[in-house]
């Protein structure tokens, strides 16, 4: 069998298994919302929000911790900045005084990263901040009224 005959063949039987197993469904139906909710629709769950940022660029806006299912996450609110710095990144403070780098603000294009999930390392958070890995400085930071347990 040509290969072209063989990658017609998987593209064919692979588009057959994912219409066969996504459910059917009628833009007409209505939700069934007594059901528990289980993978994509799980409960989103807000945990806490962060005061105002401040610092040398970082002066509005805050975060908010929400927990999806077994994961946490943070995002920033509409009216943070990201700071024009050449490289920021969330930074995260747990209550024993612990600082995790994580992801870039910026990423390709003119993607962001208003939006993270949190390592599962993290059990407990504090602070917030806007870190500038290029000059090694803290732009901004927002801490909750009290240490969140994520866990």
């Amino acid at each position: 069998m040509k290969l072209n005959n063989k990658l017609n063949l998987i593209v064919l039987a692979t588009t057959l298994a994912l219409t066969q197993a996504a459910p059917a469904f009628s833009v007409d139906e209505p939700m069934k919302t007594k059901a528990p909710m289980s993978g994509q629709m799980e409960k989103m769950m807000m945990k806490a929000r962060t005061g105002t940022f401040t610092g040398v660029e970082v002066k509005k806006g805050s975060a908010e911790l929400y927990m999806k299912g077994d994961h946490a996450y943070l995002r920033v609110s509409s009216d943070f900045e990201i700071p024009m710095s050449p490289a920021p990144h969330w930074q995260v403070v747990d209550k024993a005084g612990n600082v995790y780098l994580l992801n870039q603000f910026r990423i390709v294009g003119d993607k962001t990263n208003r939006e993270i999930m949190l390592p599962a390392y993290i059990k407990s958070i504090s602070k917030v901040q806007v870190w500038c890995s290029f000059a090694e400085v803290v732009l901004g930071e927002a801490s909750f009224s009290k240490a969140m347990d994520l866990k």
